[in-house]
């Protein structure tokens, strides 16, 4: 009986840190995101504005592996943005997944140098919206920011405990892509970077 009492008691203390562990993950992921913003000489907010910032308890749920199809055949495009004025981006492919029981897919882009169209680094982009709009979130969508460098074996991780909002959401006067319309999420992500409360008065 004792060794079973430790066993479980052990057991709980392991999942207890693991939970922890990833929790303190997303704790230091937003620290490091709100100093690189406010480091940004083209920064939407000053120190005194962390206050308004707010983000959604860590929750892994949010958090899951996708499958990778690659488009190696796509053309650059233009992306609206919220000034009237269009970014120049390429499809790098689709990543399909599952959150909740409910399998998504979303769109992923790479910025593309303007005279050449080729991609100009490895990065990837996601802007998306979803159910929490005008609510929870900024209206105009967020964004999550990946590699190529991510991917394993074709999948790569998808953690909406690390989407952000775009510069917009702080104050007029940039031009942020707004999420085409295939990037709309028929579901409510609970996670990451909230609404800016400045703007909405308290």
């Amino acid at each position: 009986m004792l060794k079973r009492i430790l066993f479980i008691s052990s057991l709980a203390i392991t999942v207890s840190a693991c939970a922890q562990t990833y929790g303190d993950s997303i704790a230091a992921w937003q620290k490091q995101y709100t100093k690189d913003l406010l480091a940004d000489t083209r920064s939407p907010i000053k120190p005194g504005d962390v206050k308004y910032m707010h983000f959604y308890p860590a929750d892994r749920a949010f958090c899951a592996w996708g499958d990778v199809t690659v488009n190696p055949g796509s053309q650059p495009f233009l992306i609206n943005t919220h000034s009237g004025k269009q970014k120049p981006f390429k499809e790098y492919g689709t990543i399909t997944f599952k959150i909740k029981d409910t399998t998504q897919t979303l769109h992923i882009y790479q910025m593309v140098d303007m005279m050449s169209g080729k991609p100009s680094s490895d990065e990837l982009f996601i802007p998306f919206n979803d159910r929490t709009n005008y609510e929870g979130t900024y209206a105009g969508g967020r964004y999550i920011d990946l590699s190529i460098k991510d991917i394993v074996n074709g999948q790569l991780l998808i953690d909406f405990n690390k989407c952000y909002n775009p510069y917009c959401a702080f104050s007029d006067g940039y031009s942020c892509p707004i999420p085409p319309d295939e990037n709309h999420l028929h579901m409510s992500i609970t996670a990451g970077e909230k609404m800016f409360s400045k703007n909405l008065g308290y």
